[in-house]
């Protein structure tokens, strides 16, 4: 399989998709991060806070 010139084929499911996190999943995760972010001491956990931030902006409130 040539993976620069050949497409992936299929048949997809009518049914409606879920989403990629529900909001219950997305608001557990964005506290996971925070938690993550204060357990780091070498301050790498920055990251993981600043994602949290990110991800928090793009949902609604609960």
């Amino acid at each position: 399989m040539n993976h620069e010139t050949d497409f992936a084929t299929g048949t997809y499911s009518d049914e409606p998709r879920l989403p990629l996190l529900t909001p219950t999943e997305a608001h557990e995760t964005i506290e996971l991060l925070q938690v993550l972010e204060q357990l780091d001491p070498d301050r790498h956990g920055q990251a993981a806070g600043q994602l949290a931030a990110d991800l928090a902006r793009r949902l609604p409130s609960p």
